[in-house]
């Protein structure tokens, strides 16, 4: 090799190099921090109802010194919403409660549900983040090593949120009626579609408005931490008309323009952020798939996929599905 043609070799990789440390420095500096909100609607009320203003909070993946994504969590009570839906994956260190606490403290009152995601009782891990990209992260054999119980009694005693963990609830709510059903981490297994059936159709057979068949058509939100299909699938099958998901982090690391590199489990990789409409047997709902708010401490990059809230107001009107 000539010696013009090793400069230009060594200049190539030089370049390369220096754009590779760009990237890395940008996504684990500045992206992790460029916290958004998106804003959707769907129209899934009855007609003339008024909207409900759904706030949408996952993968906070939190330890306690992320003043940063604390503050901004708690700011997002200016947004007033009517109702919060957390799914899961909340924790990120041992101590991420005290984290928690101080962002979740400002939505006391405001009534809420979740269901866990596998970070809500194991606690992160050092690995070789390239496997992620390879294959969907591994269950393996681990006992839970985080305060599970405690961040329970804080969403359900403290902020009164209703747990949705393989079971389903009810409420009135500014003149509209919702059913909520959820499941705990289908990416651990952990999801019982076997009971769901059961405890729908207990909530359905209890349910206060069951009386009134005046009264408007209720609205089913299915939530659920990782978005398999076997559990969209089933949310469908039991009625649901918005589905809310998080696990996928949107990718965490895109190519700008693209859907997301891998999904960590099978949903289509166009479908792993944001809003869209899943299809299963001639019925439809609305997905809504967070990209999250958080990293594991140990892999604090994102790139081309800014952590987010997302604001979903359930408008009325007829549902159309596209």
């Amino acid at each position: 090799m000539s010696p013009a043609v090793s400069r230009v070799v060594a200049g190539t990789v030089a370049g390369a190099a220096v754009a590779g440390l760009g990237a890395l420095a940008y996504g684990g500096l500045v992206e992790r921090n460029r916290f958004t909100v998106r804003y959707e609607q769907v129209p899934v009320l009855d007609p003339g109802a008024r909207s409900i203003t759904i706030l949408h909070l996952s993968d906070l993946h939190m330890a306690p010194w992320q003043r940063i994504k604390q503050e901004w969590v708690r700011s997002l009570a200016a947004l007033e919403p009517d109702l919060v839906i957390n799914t899961g994956d909340n924790l990120g260190h041992e101590r991420g409660l005290e984290g928690l606490q101080e962002a979740l403290d400002s939505f006391r009152g405001v009534p809420g549900v979740f269901v866990h995601g596998s970070n809500d009782y194991f606690g992160p891990t050092a690995k070789n983040p390239l496997k992620y990209l390879s294959s969907p992260s591994g269950g393996g054999r681990r006992e839970p090593d985080l305060d599970t119980g405690a961040l329970e009694r804080y969403f359900t005693d403290e902020l009164g949120w209703l747990d949705l963990n393989n079971t389903a609830r009810a409420i009135e709510y500014r003149g509209s009626r919702i059913e909520l059903f959820g499941v705990n981490d289908a990416h651990r297994g952990w999801d019982r579609l076997d009971r769901l059936t059961g405890a729908i159709d207990e909530m359905r057979e209890n349910v206060g408005w069951q009386d009134d068949p005046s009264g408007p058509e209720a609205v089913t939100i299915g939530v659920t931490h990782s978005p398999y299909q076997r559990v969209l699938n089933t949310f469908i099958t039991h009625g649901a008309d918005v589905i809310f998901a998080g696990h996928t982090h949107g990718g965490q690391v895109r190519l700008p323009g693209q859907p997301a590199i891998v999904t960590n489990c099978d949903i289509p990789r166009d479908q792993a952020q944001g809003l869209s409409v899943w299809h299963h047997a001639s019925r439809a709902a609305y997905l809504n798939v967070s990209a999250g708010l958080g990293t594991s401490i140990y892999a604090p990059v994102r790139f081309s996929c800014p952590p987010e809230a997302v604001v979903v107001t359930l408008t009325p009107g007829d549902i159309g599905y596209s």
